[in-house]
């Protein structure tokens, strides 16, 4: 059995920097089943949005007349070369994350899956190895719904590895992985097909962010499927057969991509050997420190189920390097939910939702403004989407924002640190922005504040 100070499982966007912070106070085994540097560098945010960069070449490519720009041929998109340049971003993310690691003495990687023998031993392959502190950080996988298991899918893993544009592309689950994947293929030359079992698309969204992104992804010809909430799947070949509710509508694709969420990768842990805390759905249960009941034993990332993002993840991290070093500053409940869908153009939110503002029984504000009413986005030629924020009447301060439009997931910043700063929104409001930018149109919408009833 090999000891060490700190045993790390998962290589993720919290395990990575936690090894090295570690690895200054004593010895860091870490363990890694497949790629470093987890879903993020793999098949998260490195290749996806390097995807989304291909698409959106060709969609300028495609509208140049409209801005006075004669493009002789079009575009055409060759997968094999978007693959090509993503998996350069991917390699030399891994390669970075190897290096710095092989160049640590105090970092010892381990290829393998691990195991718990209980609650401080672990075993890789032949290898056991014991430490007073360990980290779990093994992230989430695609969920596969078993009437699908039947037939050829793809998850964000696989279609990242294709060489040659689907024919038509069947998405099933209309929330945000499958409505990025949606758009870029669209973009690319496929045809498109999203299913979706609700009456609206990403229903943790507002009704108008919904219907507007549903607009738009409408307006560039992919075809949404409301209310299937019956599917039956079958495969002929190399076609996929879906029926839905019984033989209402038939649906015929070449491909079949499964986003209906996320589970966590704990079920291989043999966590039935330890005492460690999860729920039924495999989320290790931690506390506002990221600390599982098992003392000294902590689940940082996705496998928690306080964030599905990067960014939560690397929040987790500092959170726990900051406990472990006696300060007990940052803490889970502090954090303030932010994220964005990188459709384009891109949603950025931060905070509430109108509707979980009402739940909760606060007394509301709203300032609204469309982008084909903001100067730069009309002269940009991307007038899609709106702003939006959610003011407490009582404290002036935001709950919430959104933008979904040009620029959308880099504005929502501003709203951001001024949440966390604990100020009122009038401090955005009368401050001086740049001109021309879209930004500078948040301090007129907030000039124009609309009460709304609880209900």
């Amino acid at each position: 059995m090999k000891k060490f100070d700190f045993i790390i499982i998962g290589s993720g966007q919290a395990g990575v920097p936690l090894a090295f912070s570690l690895s200054k106070k004593g010895t860091v085994a870490l363990i890694e089943k497949s790629f470093l540097g987890g879903t993020c560098v793999n098949n998260g945010c490195v290749p996806t949005k390097a995807y989304v960069a291909s698409a959106r070449r060709i969609w300028d490519s495609l509208h140049g007349e409209e801005m006075g720009i004669e493009i002789p041929a079009g575009a055409k998109a060759n997968l094999e070369k978007i693959k090509a340049r993503k998996d350069t971003l991917v390699k030399g993310s891994r390669e970075g994350i190897e290096k710095s690691i092989s160049s640590n003495d105090k970092i010892t990687l381990f290829r393998g899956e691990a195991h718990f023998i209980s609650n401080y031993e672990i075993a890789i392959n032949d290898d056991k190895i014991t430490a007073k502190q360990i980290f779990i950080n093994v992230g989430a996988r695609a969920i596969i719904p078993k009437e699908f298991s039947k037939v050829d899918y793809l998850t964000n893993v696989e279609i990242l590895e294709l060489a040659k544009l689907p024919e038509h592309l069947i998405i099933i689950g209309g929330s945000y992985i499958g409505l990025e994947f949606g758009q870029m293929f669209k973009r690319f030359g496929t045809k498109v097909t999203i299913i979706e079992s609700g009456d609206r698309l990403i229903s943790k969204e507002d009704e108008n962010v919904s219907d507007a992104i549903a607009t738009i992804l409408q307006e560039e010809n992919i075809a949404i499927e409301f209310n299937a909430k019956e599917i039956n799947v079958t495969q002929d070949g190399t076609k996929i057969l879906l029926k839905i509710n019984g033989a209402d509508k038939e649906i015929t694709g070449t491909h079949l991509l499964l986003a209906v969420g996320r589970a966590p990768n704990t079920d291989t842990l043999q966590l039935e050997n330890t005492s460690i805390m999860y729920d039924e759905e495999g989320y290790i249960t931690v506390d506002d420190y990221c600390k599982t009941n098992t003392a000294g034993i902590f689940a940082i990332g996705d496998c928690n189920g306080k964030g599905a993002f990067t960014h939560t993840s690397y929040n987790d991290f500092q959170i726990v390097e900051e406990y472990i070093l006696g300060d007990e500053k940052r803490k889970i409940s502090d954090r303030i939910t932010t994220y964005g869908l990188f459709i384009d153009p891109p949603l950025g939110r931060v905070g509430m939702t109108k509707a979980e503002a009402k739940e909760k029984g606060f007394s509301i504000l709203i300032g609204q403004r469309p982008m084909d009413k903001i100067g730069r986005a009309k002269e940009k030629g991307e007038t899609k989407g709106f702003m939006e924020a959610i003011i407490d009447a009582k404290t002036n301060q935001f709950l919430g924002a959104c933008v979904l439009g040009v620029g959308g997931d880099e504005i929502i910043s501003g709203i951001t640190n001024l949440m966390y700063a604990k100020q009122p929104y009038t401090i955005f409001r009368d401050a001086i922005h740049i001109h021309p930018t879209v930004s500078e149109l948040i301090p007129t919408m907030l000039e124009d504040l609309q009460p709304t009833t609880k209900e």
